[in-house]
């Protein structure tokens, strides 16, 4: 066993022990994004950093091993203060939205993107029971609503906005209230509280990029305004263009920067034109401005040599992660897809379908 300090306390570790396991089992919380059990070490995002008070310096915790003596503070705000910089950091180029922009200048914070999902894909009964769970209020905010989300609604700057108010409406007028067919889901959802969540921004889009955001419509070039029935609510919504993140609840960045208190920075670095890659064979979605290059979705696929995987391309800063320069988008990861998408810490990789 080999013995060190850890913010002043003194702990044994096995040998090859790294300090962030050593923490983990002392009960010391270090995070991580780049990090994940089981797979080798990369050290990219340095939230992890903590101090080496012998040499005065500062290490990945991820991928530093504990040596005899050494003696470790992983808690000041000294520490505390750079993990938030290379958090900040990570942002600078980090242009995506967490919420779309209707959800969030909705009064009522109803989650449109997610009802314009269902209703495009024909799943009715989720749709209403995402209406259901939404009313928390004896009527629809929207019935007195002048129409905010459509306002906003970024399909406005390339025809016409999403006719939102009118899908939202005519589901919750197609609920049996009396009788329903799903079970009670009200929840005690708080607008404040989705206002007071953390949320990314695109900062200025450039020439072009705007056009990425129409790969996901898969509606006809005719609208539908008036929304009369289940089929023609599906028609309009398949025209959204889906700007919000698919994995705003679930997104690790996003958590940090919460647990972090910090904010958005105002300007961004455009090293990653915003694009939208789409695996037509295994709907597989890769948006290259939300990926901060972490390497999780490469390291993981690494003993797959049976079908192409993603990769680093280019080198320096503007090393991106890409298909290999042989392969199309559409012959990747065949049979690696949810794996990738569940360990990205990020929205970067998402389902289509």
């Amino acid at each position: 066993m080999i013995r060190f300090r850890l913010d002043n306390r003194d702990f044994e570790a096995e040998e090859g022990s790294t300090i962030l396991e050593s923490a983990s089992i002392a009960g010391i919380h270090i995070p991580t994004l780049c990090h994940k059990d089981g797979i080798e070490h990369y050290s990219s995002c340095m939230t992890c950093l903590v101090k080496n008070n012998i040499t005065n310096s500062f290490i990945p915790s991820c991928s530093a091993l504990v040596q005899p003596g050494m003696d470790i503070d992983a808690s000041s705000d000294q520490v505390v203060a750079l993990r938030k910089k290379s958090v900040e950091l990570l942002f600078s180029e980090h242009r995506a939205e967490c919420e779309a922009p209707c959800r969030v200048v909705c009064p009522a914070g109803y989650n449109i993107p997610a009802m314009n999902r269902l209703l495009a894909e024909g799943k009715i009964k989720e749709a209403v029971e995402l209406s259901l769970s939404e009313l928390n209020s004896p009527e629809l905010k929207c019935i007195s609503c002048p129409g905010y989300c459509e306002n906003a609604c970024r399909r406005k700057k390339v025809d016409i906005p999403i006719s939102i108010r009118n899908i939202q409406l005519f589901v919750s007028r197609n609920i049996d209230k009396d009788n329903r067919f799903v079970s009670d889901t009200s929840t005690d959802f708080n607008l404040s509280k989705l206002k007071k969540k953390f949320s990314s921004r695109i900062g200025r889009m450039e020439d072009g990029e705007l056009n990425e955001w129409l790969k996901e419509c898969t509606g006809e070039s005719v609208r539908n305004r008036e929304i009369a029935g289940f089929d023609s609510a599906a028609r309009e919504s398949s025209a959204c263009m889906h700007c919000d993140c698919r994995a705003a609840e679930n997104c690790r960045l996003r958590q940090l920067a919460e647990e972090m208190h910090l904010k958005d920075p105002v300007g961004k670095v455009i090293n990653a034109p915003i694009t939208k890659k789409i695996n037509q064979k295994t709907g597989l979605i890769f948006e290259n401005a939300k990926c901060i290059k972490c390497g999780l979705c490469v390291r993981i696929c690494e003993d797959n040599k049976e079908e192409p995987a993603l990769c680093f391309i280019n080198r320096g800063f503007v090393s991106i992660i890409s298909e290999p320069l042989t392969d199309t988008f559409d012959e990747l990861l065949e049979t690696q897809t949810e794996k990738c998408i569940k360990i990205c810490p990020t929205g970067a990789l998402s389902r289509y379908k």
